[in-house]
């Protein structure tokens, strides 16, 4: 069986390729530079399995086309992909530019709808397929991140309506929506605001009922669960992955 995961050089991507990889799936590793990839690729295949890096913007039709095509030349039809891929450029609503508002777009709705498509049709004629977006507790409203909590909001949108138009085909669409998870994202976030990585951690984790912070492996467990074959009655639905009960 073979995985896509973009964004998948670090931190939950990174986390959800090894574990797919560990489930015995051969995963394409897409992110932005090709060479960023090698880290994980070179992880999965220490550990026995199967992977490429494929540098691909997500962002743009003719990148992504090209991706999936190599993808299905090197390793096989896709019956899983993970829309993992994500930036954010926070900013209170009167400071945010264009940029910042068209660039969260582009990667992560944008990004989503591209990839889906041209995985899709790879499903529908193999009548399976397992897609996981990644959305996020953001979705419900953040300060600071109006571009970032529309556009995870609109992924559970876009996720509910592969779900209806997918299932037929034996595909299912669900999203996982992470709360405060410990990776290199999170880390610049506390750098931008002047505050210590691990006293952010611990702040937040003071804040959750588990009285923990996440980590990328919680969010790959429970991706390795939506993109099995046993999950196939599950579909349509978001996952709040926060240590405590969201949505």
């Amino acid at each position: 069986m073979v995985a896509i995961v973009t964004g998948g050089a670090r931190g939950i991507g990174a986390a959800t390729a090894r574990r797919l990889a560990a489930d015995g799936m051969a995963v394409a590793v897409i992110d932005l530079d090709e060479a960023g990839c090698r880290t994980t690729v070179d992880a999965i295949k220490e550990a026995g399995g199967s992977a490429i890096g494929v540098g691909a913007d997500v962002s743009d039709a003719d990148a992504v086309a090209a991706a999936v095509e190599r993808v299905v030349a090197e390793l096989g039809t896709p019956a899983v992909l993970v829309n993992n891929a994500g930036v954010i450029r926070d900013n209170l609503l009167f400071k945010m530019t264009d940029s910042d508002w068209d660039t969260v777009m582009s990667v992560h709705l944008r990004g989503a709808f591209l990839m889906t498509r041209a995985v899709q049709a790879h499903m529908v004629e193999a009548k399976y397929g397992r897609i996981v977006n990644l959305s996020s507790t953001s979705a419900l409203g953040n300060r600071g991140q109006a571009n970032y909590a529309a556009a995870k909001a609109g992924l559970q949108g876009f996720t509910k309506t592969l779900a209806i138009e997918l299932g037929p085909f034996g595909i299912t669409a669900n999203a996982v929506a992470p709360g405060f998870i410990v990776t290199e994202m999170t880390q610049a976030t506390a750098e931008r605001m002047g505050v210590d990585f691990e006293a952010f951690q611990a702040a937040r984790a003071k804040e959750t009922p588990v009285r923990r912070p996440g980590y990328p492996a919680d969010i790959a467990h429970t991706i390795s669960f939506l993109a099995s074959e046993g999950a196939g009655f599950v579909t349509g639905q978001v996952i709040y992955v926060a240590g405590g009960p969201r949505g």
